[in-house]
Parts: C-alpha cells; sequence; structure tokens
C-alpha cells in the first residue's frame, strides 16, 4: 500500500491506495465522488476526465500514485461557491447538451479545460477537441451548442451535423 495525499475540490484529502488503484477508482470509491464515471477503463470514452493540475487527464488510466501531491479538479467541484451552476454547467442545462447524463460530467470537465485554453474556439475547434470524450445519446449538436453559448458565442449558427 502507498499512501497518497492530494487537494480535491480545493479539500486536502488522503489515502492508502494499491499500486494499481487508478484515480478514477480513489475518487469514487475513497473519496465518495462518483460524478467522475468510469465508462470504458481503456481511455476512449472521456467519461471519468478530471484536472490534475489544471490540465484535463482521463483518470481511468492514470494511477492514484501518479496524483500524489497534486490538485484535482472533479465536477463535484464546478458549482459556484453558492451551489449554482457554473456558466457551462448552466450552457448544458440551456441547450439540452445532455440526455442520459452518463458522459456529461467528462464532456463539461473537457469544456472547461477547452475554455480555459481557448476562451473563443469555433464550432470546429469544439468538435475536434471533443473527439476524446463519447455521447451515445445527443449527436453532439447541443453539447457543441452549449460549449460555445458558455464561450459568449452566438449559437444560433451552428448548423446539426
Amino acid at each position: 500500500m502507498t499512501k497518497v495525499t492530494m487537494t480535491v475540490n480545493g479539500k486536502s484529502v488522503s489515502g492508502d491506495v494499491e499500486g494499481r488503484t487508478l484515480l478514477a477508482s480513489f475518487l469514487r470509491e475513497d473519496q465518495g465522488l462518483t460524478g467522475t464515471h468510469i465508462g470504458c477503463d481503456t481511455s476512449q470514452c472521456g467519461a471519468c476526465v478530471v484536472h490534475v493540475d489544471g490540465v484535463a487527464v482521463k483518470s481511468c488510466t492514470m494511477l492514484a500514485a501518479e496524483a500524489d501531491g497534486a490538485s484535482v479538479d472533479t465536477i463535484e467541484g464546478q458549482a459556484n461557491a453558492d451551489g449554482s451552476l457554473n456558466v457551462i454547467q448552466q450552457a448544458f442545462q440551456d441547450h439540452h447538451g445532455l440526455q442520459c447524463g452518463f458522459c456529461t460530467p467528462g464532456m463539461v470537465m473537457s469544456a472547461a479545460a477547452l475554455l480555459k485554453d481557448n476562451p473563443k474556439p469555433t464550432e470546429q475547434e469544439v468538435r475536434e477537441y471533443l473527439e476524446g470524450n463519447i455521447c451515445r445519446c445527443t449527436g453532439y449538436h447541443n453539447i457543441v451548442k452549449a460549449i460555445m453559448a458558455a464561450s459568449g458565442q452566438d449559437v444560433t449558427a451552428i448548423a446539426a451535423e
């Protein structure tokens, strides 16, 4: 067992983990943060995206020990301080960017990383950035609209694909 300590959503946490424990499992099972979903275990679906030291990572392919000493942000830490939805979460709600909700945490976390690095992405840039995230329900159109809206851009001209 290895002791890991990290800051998760602004709070210091620690735990003893086996060397093979994935960050996603540590967050879900040890910390009770079940918003980080595990959909594939092969880094294909993106449902497990979290931010480690400000970088979007797929937590199903990162060991918890690799995050020792890091700052980790999950979907549970994305709301505003008063508990209201942040701008990206609100845009997903307003523009129907979710259906079953399974991929939504990873999509929101990916969107946050994109908008941090590129505050005004084009529609094509959003679509390309989301290539590592799979949604089986929406066809991505409303997810793209939501991310564009969260960036403050007009979404009326976004074409359905």
